[in-house]
């Protein structure tokens, strides 16, 4: 089945203004795909260093360019619960190759920093940045032209992000990537939810605290809620660079190991060497990031891509722009709720059908373009399916229900839990904002209310303890954008307006820094661009200006006659101390160089 018009035409407009940075791009991968991996035009010299810890037979074979090798970029660590599983992938991968005729070896590895460890720290304001490292890292792994393709280990927020950046500025290669998938079910996100409040208004010690954090994160995995982690893998997949079926079986099974060693061998099956060659920057195209967009809004995904997703296709010669994900957004229903969204984690989404479900539900409704190419082949509708362990140990594919199995986690097309999606774009007097509907009573998407005006997350903490937070207001806390400190995520303000909220104000956010997928119920205008230190408007708001913040109307307005605003000047922060510590003084260069979030914050320039 083709797309829907409506889907079709954004698509379209995307293809039009994307077609001189796009034509570009595909000759650059077409000159590449003819010098690549030719390990015979490589001097004697190059190619014992590439080989030189290779056995005696696969250095005649790499050396004749006999058989396909296989890079493996890895961001294995063990600050992550989600990428520790991967220690041990490295040696399936080689032995999977080695099984499947070609040979496989770790190209390189790259920082992967756990945003939930440096919330409300001084390291969250390297996050962001971390991206932009992580391709250049991945990059170099992949420079020694030593590889016939390449797959990649990472699952979390800016990780998978890097990867995809610089597996498609070595578009040439094939690319297929390979989670780990989520730690089984803990203490369930609203329980710990609950504590955190408590303990936010001192009636939960420590203790207590430590407790819940520990009982909810507790194991091998990704975090179970639906945050920027998971909606990775929900892309990846999606966009069709996950094998089908693979993106939330648990780590440390049998058929999660089976998974790996099935995309191993299908990685060596496309590369040039044989009669499938699929290399990634010509199989994701326009089409491709369009059904991106379509699984965001359909699983109330993290507001984070409203950035990656930018900088992603930017990679590829494609040039996105919020419209176009807004528009998206109007045009597709939330058929999942998952935490914040929800009270189900992703296990649990899994299980009621998961992303085979949704993908038949999207297509068969022409909600997402079918006619892809994947790393599976021809076509989107392979991956409406289930994966299982086979009586042999290897991965079968039974076709996903057709029933869900818990419509209050995930319904179908004609049961949605509402008619759009859960991300909105808005626009007015204050520039441009992002918010995250899904998780927001629609009796909350309207507020009016005067603003407090705050330049630090912690100063609006403050006066929370303070009691001076009374009465229905918008919370504006700026000079947190890419350029003033990195654009830190700010969920130390989750609890605090959730407090407030539950307590009967009204209570809104206003902020050009970012909350990401665990944004919650809180009505909360983020991304906000022009950012307060490039002398956005945001920077002119002064404490009881009335703002408007009308999520389903798509509007955010400063009420103060417009002559009178335009000639405020704008407010200075002493910013010195985001500067230095934590490595943040390597990073001015950053700091200096990125773009703005509309435009992917990225360092590398746009489309």
């Amino acid at each position: 089945m083709t797309a829907r018009r409506d889907i079709e035409a954004i698509t379209e407009r995307i293809r039009q203004r994307s077609r001189p940075g796009r034509e570009r791009y595909l000759g650059r991968i077409a000159e590449a795909s003819n010098r690549t991996a030719n390990r015979a035009v490589l001097s004697c010299g190059n190619l014992a260093h590439g080989f030189a810890v290779c056995s005696p037979s696969e250095k005649l074979a790499l050396g004749a360019d006999k058989v396909p090798n296989l890079g493996i970029i890895t961001s294995y660590n063990d600050m992550l619960s989600a990428h520790q599983p991967f220690e041990t992938f490295p040696a399936l991968i080689k032995d999977a190759a080695r099984e499947a005729g070609g040979i496989a070896q770790v190209a390189g590895g790259v920082p992967a920093m756990c945003d939930g460890v440096t919330q409300g720290q001084p390291g969250m304001e390297l996050s962001l940045f971390s991206r932009d490292v992580i391709a250049m890292a991945a990059a170099i792994g992949l420079s020694h032209n030593m590889f016939d393709a390449a797959v990649y280990l990472g699952v979390c927020d800016k990780i998978v992000p890097g990867l995809v950046i610089a597996a498609l500025t070595f578009g040439h290669l094939p690319a297929v990537f390979i989670p780990a998938g989520p730690m089984t079910t803990g203490l369930p996100n609203d329980e710990k939810a609950k504590v955190r409040q408590l303990y936010a208004e001192g009636k939960a010690g420590r203790a207590e605290l430590l407790e819940a954090e520990s009982k909810s994160y507790h194991g091998p995995g990704t975090c179970t809620f639906y945050g920027t982690a998971n909606s990775n893998q929900m892309l990846m997949e999606i966009m069709g660079l996950h094998t089908p079926g693979a993106s939330f079986v648990n780590p440390g099974t049998p058929l999660r190991e089976a998974l790996t060693r099935e995309a191993a061998k299908r990685a060596l099956a496309i590369t040039a060497l044989g009669n499938a060659y699929t290399p990634v920057g010509r199989m994701i195209d326009e089409r491709s990031i369009v059904n991106g967009v379509v699984g965001l809004h359909a699983t109330g995904g993290s507001t984070n891509h409203t950035i990656h997703l930018i900088a992603m296709a930017a990679a590829a010669g494609i040039a996105i722009t919020w419209q176009d994900i807004s528009d998206l957004s109007e045009a597709v229903p939330l058929l999942a709720r998952v935490y914040p969204n929800g009270l189900a984690d992703v296990n649990h989404f899994h299980a009621a059908g998961g992303l085979g479900f949704l993908i038949r539900e999207l297509l068969d409704e022409g909600i997402l373009h079918e006619d892809v190419q994947t790393v599976w082949g021809e076509g989107l509708r392979p991956y409406a399916v289930e994966a299982k362990l086979g009586a042999d140990g290897g991965v079968v594919r039974e076709a996903s229900p057709r029933e869900s199995g818990d419509e209050k986690v995930l319904a179908p097309f004609n049961k949605a839990f509402q008619a759009t999606g859960g991300l909105k774009v808005l626009s007015g007097n204050l520039g441009h904002a992002v918010i995250k509907t899904s998780a927001v009573k629609p009796e909350r998407r309207l507020v009016e209310a005067p603003a407090k005006v705050f330049d630090s997350q912690q100063g609006l903490n403050e006066a929370f303890k303070a009691g001076t937070l009374t009465g229905d207001f918008i919370a504006v806390i700026r000079f947190q954008g890419p350029k003033a400190n990195g654009m830190p995520e700010l969920h130390k303000l989750t609890t605090v307006l959730g407090i407030l909220q539950d307590r009967g104000q009204r209570v809104a956010l206003v902020t050009d820094g970012r909350m990401s997928g665990a944004s919650g119920k809180v009505p909360a205008a983020i991304h906000v661009t022009p950012e307060a230190v490039e002398d956005g408007p945001i920077a002119r708001i002064h404490d009881g200006d009335i703002i408007r913040l009308d999520a389903e109307a798509g509007t955010l307005e400063v009420l103060v006659p417009a002559g009178d605003f335009a000639l405020r000047r704008t407010a200075d922060a002493d910013l010195i101390g985001n500067e230095f510590g934590f490595g943040r003084e390597l990073f001015a260069g950053f700091r200096q160089l990125v773009g703005r979030a509309d435009h992917g914050a990225s360092a590398f320039g746009t489309a």
